[in-house]
C-alpha cells in the first residue's frame, strides 16, 4: 500500500511540475577579467572549450534536454560574437515562433539618470534591470544559470526537487572540485533534511566544502519581490551572493539539491586549462559522446583533419581543420590549427586558426584565436616561464600573460 502512495505522490508531483510556468535565465554579460586577454576580443560565453564547442553550449544544452522551452540569455560585453554564435537559438531547438530564446541586451532604464549605458553591475543589479520583461512573462519558476560553467544536470529533478520541498530557493550544490578553494565561491553549510542554515560567498575561511554551482530554481514572484525590497532600500544591487542569497537564506526556506556528477567553474585561466586537460583523462567522468545528453554548439563546416607522416599525436582532442606535421602530446587543439614540422606541443590548449611554426617547442599554455607563435615569441615565453614556472601562460598576438599577472589585477 506504502509502494502505491509513494507512486501516486510521484506522479502528482509530476503533473505539478508540467503545469509550472518555467523561464531560465542565463546570465552571459560578464566582461570575463579573469581569463585575461583571452576574453579582450571575445565574449566569455563564447569563448572555445573542447575544441569543438563553447562554453554557454554547457547550458543551453542542459535547457534543451531538460525541455525548457523558454530560454532568456542577458548579455552585455562583446555582443557581436555572441549573438553570432546564439544563432537565433538554433543549435538548441529554441527559435521558435512562441517562446524560445530571447536575448536582453543592456539598455538605459531612464535617459536622465547616470545609467552608464545600461551595463549592469553585477548578477543581481543584471536581474533588476530586466524585472519588468520578467513580470511581463509571468513565470512560475525562475532557473537563474551561469554560462561559463561544464556540466551536465537535468533541470526537471532540481524543480522536482524544489517543489517537494516548497522551497523559496533550491540551490544546486557540489563538493568542491580537486585543485580548487572554496573561497572562489558560495560555501554553504546544510542540514540532514537538505535545508540551508548558512551561505557565505567568496568567504576567506570557508566552514565547509560544499559550494553553490550558480544554477539556482526560484518562486519567480518571491524572487521578484525580494528584488524590489533590495532595490528600494540599497539603490542597487550588485552579485546576487552579496545580499539577495542571504536574505533568501535568513527569512525564506532554501533547500539544496546536490550534484555528484562533474562541475568545472572555468571563469579562471588555471580553472579553464584544468578542466580541459580533465577531459584528456580516461577516469574522468564526464562525456562528450553521451547520446542521451549531447552539447549541441553552432560550429563552422570544415574539412577533416590532415594529420601528415610527420606527425606524432598521443592523448588528444583534434578539431576539423587542423593541419598536423609536428608532435602533439596531452592537448586539445581547436579547428583549423596548424601545427609545423618539428613542433612539439605538450599540455597545452591551441585555440581557432593559430600556427604553430616549425621547431616551436610549447608545454602547459593557451594559445589565443588566431595567434602564429614563432619562434622568437616562443623563446620570450620560456623566459616568462622559468621566472613563474607553477603558472598556465597565454600567449597572445601582442602579448603573453601569466594566470599570477591576470589574478594580482582582479
Amino acid at each position: 500500500m506504502l509502494k502505491i502512495l509513494n507512486r501516486r505522490s510521484v506522479k502528482l508531483q509530476i503533473k505539478k511540475m508540467f503545469k509550472q510556468k518555467v523561464l531560465a535565465l542565463i546570465l552571459a554579460g560578464g566582461t570575463g577579467g579573469r581569463l585575461g586577454l583571452l576574453t579582450d576580443e571575445c565574449a566569455k560565453p563564447v569563448i572555445p572549450f573542447a575544441g569543438f564547442y563553447h562554453l554557454i553550449d554547457f547550458a543551453l544544452s542542459n535547457c534543451l534536454h531538460s525541455e525548457i522551452s523558454d530560454v532568456w540569455v542577458i548579455e552585455q560585453y562583446e555582443l557581436h560574437s555572441l549573438n553570432e554564435h546564439l544563432s537565433n537559438g538554433r543549435p538548441w531547438n529554441l527559435d521558435r515562433t512562441y517562446g524560445g530564446l530571447r536575448i536582453l541586451p543592456p539598455f538605459e532604464n531612464d535617459e536622465k539618470s547616470k545609467d552608464e549605458g545600461g551595463f549592469a553591475h553585477g548578477n543581481a543589479d543584471a536581474i533588476v534591470r530586466h524585472l519588468k520583461f520578467i513580470e511581463d512573462f509571468k513565470p512560475d519558476i525562475l532557473i537563474v544559470l551561469s554560462s561559463d560553467h561544464v556540466y551536465k544536470l537535468d533541470f526537471r529533478d532540481v524543480i522536482e526537487t524544489h517543489l517537494e520541498k516548497k522551497a523559496a530557493l533550491t540551490m544546486v550544490t557540489t563538493k568542491v572540485p580537486k585543485g580548487e578553494s572554496a573561497s572562489r565561491f558560495g560555501v554553504v553549510e546544510v542540514n540532514k533534511n537538505g535545508s540551508v542554515s548558512n551561505f557565505e560567498y567568496k568567504p576567506d575561511k570557508p566552514k565547509s566544502d560544499l559550494i553553490t554551482t550558480e544554477v539556482f530554481v526560484y518562486d519567480a514572484k518571491i524572487l521578484l519581490d525580494a528584488l524590489k525590497q533590495l532595490s528600494k532600500k540599497d539603490g542597487e544591487l550588485k552579485d546576487y551572493g552579496d545580499e539577495l542569497i542571504p536574505k533568501f537564506v535568513k527569512e525564506k526556506k532554501v533547500f539544496e539539491h546536490r550534484h555528484n556528477g562533474y562541475w568545472r567553474d572555468v571563469g579562471t585561466i588555471k580553472s579553464y586549462w584544468q578542466s580541459q586537460m580533465d577531459l584528456l583523462d580516461e577516469n574522468t567522468k564526464f562525456a562528450f559522446d553521451d547520446d542521451d545528453w549531447t552539447i549541441l554548439t553552432l560550429a563552422e563546416q570544415r574539412v577533416p583533419a590532415f594529420i601528415y607522416r610527420s606527425a606524432k599525436i598521443n592523448n588528444c582532442l583534434i578539431s576539423n581543420g587542423c593541419k598536423i606535421k609536428g608532435s602533439v602530446e596531452h592537448s586539445i587543439l581547436s579547428a583549423n590549427v596548424s601545427i609545423e614540422k618539428n613542433a612539439e606541443i605538450k599540455d597545452s590548449i591551441i585555440l581557432p586558426n593559430a600556427v604553430i611554426e616549425n621547431g616551436v617547442k610549447l608545454e602547459k599554455v593557451i594559445v589565443d584565436a588566431g595567434v602564429k607563435v614563432s619562434k622568437a615569441k616562443a623563446e620570450k615565453f620560456e623566459k616568462l616561464k622559468k621566472e613563474n614556472k607553477k603558472d598556465i601562460f597565454v600567449i597572445g598576438k601582442y602579448k603573453i600573460q601569466s594566470q599570477s599577472e591576470v589574478e594580482k589585477k582582479q
